[in-house]
């Protein structure tokens, strides 16, 4: 994660950043996370399965507020 030294994380799902995003309004720039990859972090890490992995991400993860700066998680559909 020395790559984005200034940015909230979240613990554990480096392995599912895919990129970064700038508000020009406000100057800041936030990490995104791929839904998709944050599960598979799940399942080889805790041995969940896909459907416990989404459910665990829901709950504990994406409906958290942190902060304004907190990391974006996307769900990639475009193309599908």
């Amino acid at each position: 994660m020395e790559d984005y030294p200034d940015f909230l994380k979240a613990t554990g799902f480096d392995d599912a950043i895919i990129g970064t995003t700038y508000d020009m309004v406000s100057g800041e720039s936030r990490l995104i996370y791929s839904v998709q990859k944050c599960a598979e972090v799940l399942i080889k890490r805790d041995g969940m399965d896909y459907e416990e992995a989404i459910e665990f991400l829901e709950f504990n993860t994406l409906c958290a507020y942190v902060d304004q700066a907190q990391p974006i998680f996307m769900h990639e559909t475009f193309g599908e």
